[in-house]
């Protein structure tokens, strides 16, 4: 989850828990508005066939803005309005507490491994958010990353002429899959200030298997949380699994990291300038243990990679809808440029409609479309609500973007209600990246690759809708994806 956005530090549940905890669906015992109670109905094997309208929009509508559920012993209280949001954030404390990753914890107790910024908590987790910030959120350290960003976009260009070329009229399919390997190509090259292979014509096994850990590591996630510790001795598979995934994304994050650090060693010994514009260097010079360069680097490798997949697929599906928006992207793109054919982070800087594009596809499209808060240490109030101490609060960020009551047309995709200054919108009813503390520390990176990308993808290509496609919903899968495949059709300038 990913370029280096780390807004999984952000993502307290997946979703599927979320949905087996909003109750009212999924057969629980109980849910209701927080002033009555209300009897659930549902079924269970709805959590593997979500609809395309994801559960919070319901909740919201048959409850209002607040609502509890429970779901066995774990009640959860969720928040759809954005001044209730606020008013949670605002109370949230100086080391804001997620709910528990419980069983990626389990497995690091288990191995010896170090927590990473994904995974730790209080303290510890302030120290290396502290580290990270100094790299990842002043404007001028981000613009060191945009050479390296635009070699991986260079390669990203060449994968979609390739495709091109062996295509039917142009026309590429699931193209999610090729901006999945751009945005772990993307983020490795932050990481390492080197290269993984995720965009070559043949990719390396070991990159394969690393992305294949991946993805079953995530499904494996949603089974073992859904489970007590106890049952993962009388049925170790999913455990074991679990465990193997993490074992070699530890040791392919490990390899590269020594690599790295070798090399630096080597310039030292022969009396070379070792500098690097990479974290991992970074990290390495902060006096942090082995141990924790390993775990850190591991949980980052993941963090915004769906981010760039999911938000650069949503973005052309709907630019592609709507050619006269980016017409008019493609226009400033060169109008910026005055010529040139790569953009660097100061070109995009001056991108207006650019960045409206963006801020508008992840208010439609939140890749995580709803976080949480644990207040450990005492009661707040909430809307005239007093929740009490350690209650999981979840903030359905879908929701609150998608509510007319602050956003006019609210399924439609108008990136020009950024750029009115008569439209002003309420702060807490769109935060695809979070807020405070606890906000996406990977943000800035993020969204410069995402810049860099669009630009030098519409200086090359008009992009068209699949002729044969349909409407393509969103739906909830842990993250907020496509019900189906995302094919376009891209016809080269």
């Amino acid at each position: 989850c990913v370029c280096v956005c780390v807004c999984m530090c952000s993502l307290l549940l997946p979703e599927h828990f979320l949905l087996v905890l909003q109750g009212q669906f999924l057969g629980c015992e109980e849910a209701s508005c927080l002033g009555s109670g209300v009897k659930g109905i549902g079924r269970f094997h709805q959590m593997l066939s979500t609809s395309s309208s994801p559960l919070q929009l319901e909740g919201h509508k048959r409850y209002g803005p607040i609502w509890k559920a429970k779901f066995g012993p774990i009640l959860t209280v969720h928040v759809a309005d954005p001044t209730l949001i606020e008013q949670v954030l605002r109370q949230e404390g100086q080391y804001p507490m997620r709910s528990d990753l419980s069983s990626w914890k389990d497995y690091r107790r288990l191995r010896g491994h170090g927590y990473g910024l994904l995974t730790a908590e209080g303290e510890e987790w302030q120290e290396v958010r502290s580290l990270l910030g100094k790299y990842t959120l002043p404007p001028k350290a981000v613009e060191s990353y945009d050479g390296i960003l635009n070699t991986v976009v260079t390669d990203l260009l060449a994968c979609l002429k390739r495709r091109h070329r062996l295509s039917a009229h142009g026309l590429i399919t699931d193209i999610a899959n090729e901006f999945y390997r751009f945005g772990l190509e993307g983020i490795s090259s932050v990481l390492f200030e080197s290269r993984i292979g995720c965009l070559e014509s043949q990719i390396p096994k070991e990159t394969e298997r690393f992305i294949e850990s991946i993805n079953t590591m995530f499904v494996m996630t949603l089974l073992t949380m859904a489970m007590p510790a106890w049952m993962n001795r009388m049925f170790p598979k999913s455990w074991d699994t679990f465990c193997q995934c993490w074992d070699y994304m530890f040791q392919f994050a490990k390899g590269h990291i020594d690599q790295r650090l070798k090399k630096e060693s080597e310039k030292l010994a022969q009396g070379e300038e070792a500098k690097g514009q990479y974290l991992t260097y970074y990290l390495s010079h902060q006096g942090l243990s082995m141990k924790d360069i390993y775990s850190n680097v591991t949980e980052l490798l993941l963090a915004g990679v769906d981010t760039i997949s999911s938000t650069l697929s949503w973005t052309l599906y709907e630019l592609s809808r709507h050619p006269e928006i980016q017409t008019a992207l493609r226009n400033e793109v060169l109008m910026v440029l005055e010529g040139k054919q790569i953009p660097g982070s100061s070109d995009v800087a001056r991108m207006p409609l650019m960045k409206a594009v963006v801020k508008e596809v992840l208010r439609l499209y939140p890749v995580i479309p709803a976080n949480a808060r644990v207040i450990p240490d005492r009661d707040i109030q909430v809307g005239g609500y007093i929740i009490p101490q350690k209650t999981l609060i979840t903030l359905c960020h879908y929701a609150t973007s998608r509510d007319a009551s602050f956003f006019s047309n609210p399924n439609e995709f108008q990136p020009q209600r950024w750029l009115s200054k008569e439209h002003r919108h309420h702060p807490f009813a769109s935060l695809p990246f979070g807020v405070g503390k606890r906000s996406c520390i990977g943000r800035r990176i993020a969204q410069l690759e995402l810049y860099l990308a669009l630009a030098r993808i519409l200086l090359q290509f008009e992009v068209r809708p699949d002729p044969d496609g349909a409407v393509v919903p969103p739906m909830t899968r842990t993250l907020l994806v496509p019900q189906s495949l995302i094919n376009l059709q891209f016809i080269e300038l």
